[in-house]
């Protein structure tokens, strides 16, 4: 089975005895707790996608001028993220593949250093993709609740050095995780951080919802027309949507995190563990779903984005 390579420290808890390893063993053989058995070609497919997906979300803001705005320096950087989690990806199913096959033949310090070079690139790529699913929904909010002030807020100044800090950040704290990554500490702090930006977008999205209806329906009310019933139920699917695929792709990984500090020699948990290839799926959808939520939708991109795939040809 393949996994995305500093996850996979995390397939299993580490904080059980020898004798609570084998009783979960025993608990853990029933049919419904053997996992699933996802072929390294699949994540090796699905890499491929994310990544030419990103790569021509990235081609297209930078083609165009119309869209070097923070609002799309931070979608580039969203897709840049998800990007670098599908080299990671990507590189270590190839390597593995190609070394089941005894096609590649590499010394164990080799194979060593390559890990901690994979290790932080996808800690990296997965903290930054996150942060900048937040950051994108803060530019939001501010573009509907403060859209005279807009341009004087979000400065292109303030835009770099939000897009520098994040990657900063995201750098440092990947190095942290590799360092200490037995520690639970380490992993509350990965838990804290997911629940926070699941409650900020959250709120950021549904205020900016409620707003938006109490538009419309004011709209309704002056115009005798009736638009509010059926853009407010659009504005509710985009917003099921947008937090929909978030709690859906990462949700199930940060669960596992959970277990693992909470209960790692419970029957359920160990069953639990089983899936955590699928998880690792999930992640790597949610990098190939991001382009569709968050730029396909733009029409002067998509625009854009036709342009560059007919010079590509």
């Amino acid at each position: 089975m393949s996994t995305l390579a500093p996850l996979r420290l995390l397939r299993e808890p580490w904080n059980t005895s020898k004798g609570n390893q084998s009783n979960v063993t025993t608990v853990g053989s029933s049919t419904w707790c053997q996992g699933l058995d996802i072929p390294n070609e699949f994540f090796l497919t699905l890499g491929l996608v994310s990544l030419v997906e990103n790569l021509l979300v990235v081609a297209a803001i930078l083609k165009n001028r119309n869209l070097h705005s923070p609002m799309y320096y931070f979608i580039c950087c969203l897709a840049i993220s998800d990007m670098l989690v599908s080299v990671s990806n990507l590189v270590e199913t190839l390597f593995m593949l190609l070394m089941e096959h005894g096609m590649l033949v590499i010394r164990a310090s080799i194979v060593r250093h390559m890990d901690n070079v994979i290790d932080m690139l996808t800690c990296s790529s997965v903290v930054s993709s996150l942060s900048f699913l937040g950051v994108i929904a803060v530019d939001r909010y501010i573009t509907i609740f403060y859209a005279l002030r807009y341009h004087s807020i979000m400065t292109l100044q303030r835009a770099v050095v939000t897009m520098a800090s994040v990657w900063l950040a995201s750098t440092i704290s990947s190095t942290v995780f590799i360092i200490y990554y037995r520690n639970n500490a380490i992993l509350l702090c990965l838990i804290s951080f997911f629940l926070f930006m699941l409650v900020l977008m959250l709120v950021l999205y549904i205020h900016m919802f409620a707003l938006a209806r109490h538009h419309l329906r004011s709209m309704s009310s002056q115009q005798k027309q009736p638009v509010y019933r059926s853009s407010s139920l659009k504005g509710a699917v985009t917003l099921t949507i947008l937090l929909g695929v978030f709690f859906i792709c990462w949700g199930p990984f940060f669960f596992h995190l959970i277990l693992i500090v909470t209960c790692p020699t419970n029957p359920f948990c160990t069953c639990f563990f089983s899936y955590f290839n699928l998880f690792l799926i999930l992640i790597i959808c949610n990098s190939v779903v991001d382009p569709l939520i968050y730029a396909f939708r733009s029409q002067e991109l998509r625009r854009t984005l036709w342009e560059v795939v007919l010079c590509s040809w």
